[in-house]
């Protein structure tokens, strides 16, 4: 019986093809569903870091050959992940997250696979977690942080609506809750208290989830600067405004009720 199997945790089926074995402390998660030149190009950016941190791409499905086996072995990714189950990206992140806690790092860097966010930020992150933070937080609002071209919708989202409620829930004050820039420890995620490998997380709730969670169970947080990049001219993006914020809402009323906590 595998490890997985054995915690009770609840992964999505993935198809998983392995190009290198383990060589640092510290791993990068990318969730990413057909991105096209825009992984590619990130990839390429992260390549710089492959001396200091594992790449791990976490795929939802992707149709569009972005993610060739050739290249992904180029840039020195260590491992493809491909979802063969329901859910979107809190599935995605619970695939990631189990197979690099049973790889045996000692924590997981986490970015969006759109080529939006400063990559050489990574190196921040890994900082604190040398530090011993637990969940780590980039921030386009905090000093030393930048944003360009950040839809007006979303700005205010996440300043009037999604911040302020994470911060009054979890007794932490964060500046920038939608940003999956982010490192975890490995104590953190393993903590039974937490239990982020349940079936309750398909969308986007995980990521909400762990941000209120951890300065709720005496983890050691913080907020670090990050840029966050946007094209200029409309917005490419797979979730509509409305839409969006309406479910990120659900997602918060939820977590004030306490819904998703182990039962």
């Amino acid at each position: 019986m595998n490890k997985i199997m054995q915690k009770n945790w609840q992964v999505p089926h993935s198809n998983v093809k392995e190009f290198f074995l383990k060589k640092n402390k510290y791993c990068v998660c990318v969730p990413v569903i057909n991105e096209g030149e825009k992984i590619q190009k990130q990839l390429k950016r992260m390549s710089e870091f492959a001396n200091i941190i594992d790449i791990i791409i976490l795929d939802g499905g992707s149709t569009d050959n972005s993610l060739n086996i050739d290249f992904l072995m180029s840039i020195g990714v260590k491992a493809l992940l491909t979802k063969k189950d329901k859910g979107k990206l809190s599935a995605q992140l619970r695939m990631g997250f189990a197979y690099a806690l049973e790889q045996g790092y000692e924590g997981i860097i986490t970015v969006d696979g759109n080529n939006k966010d400063s990559i050489e930020s990574i190196p921040s992150f890994i900082q604190k977690l040398e530090e011993g933070f637990d969940f780590v937080q980039g921030s386009r609002y905090v000093p030393g942080g930048n944003e360009i071209n950040t839809p007006l919708s979303r700005k205010l989202a996440i300043k009037l609506i999604h911040a302020p409620m994470i911060s009054f829930i979890s007794g932490y004050r964060y500046t920038d809750t939608t940003n999956g820039f982010r490192a975890h420890s490995k104590r953190f995620l393993m903590d039974e208290r937490l239990q982020p490998f349940r079936n309750i997380f398909e969308t986007y709730e995980l990521l909400a989830y762990l941000s209120v969670k951890a300065p709720k169970l005496g983890y050691k947080v913080v907020e670090i600067p990050v840029t966050r990049s946007y094209p200029i001219g409309k917005i490419p993006t797979k979730i509509s405004p409305l839409r969006g914020n309406m479910s990120l809402i659900k997602i918060l009323l939820g977590l004030a009720m306490k819904k998703y906590d182990p039962k």
